[in-house]
C-alpha cells in the first residue's frame, strides 16, 4: 500500500512543526551571563549578596515574583528579565524581584 500525497503532506507537515519545539528547548540562566551579573541573579536566594543588593530578603524569590511564567510549584520557569529562551530556579533571584499580586 503505497501512501497518498495527503498523508504525506500532513507527516511532513507535522515533522516541521515539531522541529522547532525540540530546538528551541529552554536552558537555565547562566549565572555569569552579562545580564544575569548586572541584575544579581543567583539559582539560590540564600547566596546573594546581601551587602550588594540590600533590598533582598530571605522570603523573595523566583516562584513569588511578578516575572515568574509559570506555576508556583515548577522547578524552572521563564523570566520577563532573561527572555524565553532562558528559565530561572524556583529558589533562585535578581535585582528585578517585584511581589507577584494576590
Amino acid at each position: 500500500m503505497h501512501p497518498t500525497r495527503r498523508i504525506f503532506m500532513l507527516q511532513a507537515t507535522t515533522a516541521c512543526l515539531a522541529c522547532p519545539a525540540v530546538a528551541q528547548t529552554p536552558t537555565p540562566v547562566d549565572e555569569a551571563s552579562e545580564t544575569a551579573v548586572a541584575l544579581g541573579y543567583r539559582h539560590d536566594t540564600t547566596k546573594v549578596d546581601t551587602a550588594k543588593f540590600p533590598k533582598h530578603q530571605a522570603s523573595q524569590h523566583c516562584a513569588n515574583c511578578q516575572f515568574w511564567q509559570a506555576k508556583p510549584t515548577d522547578a524552572w520557569s521563564g523570566c520577563a528579565m532573561f527572555g524565553r529562551k532562558a528559565q530561572v530556579a524556583k529558589n533562585g533571584w535578581c535585582n528585578a524581584w517585584v511581589k507577584a499580586p494576590g
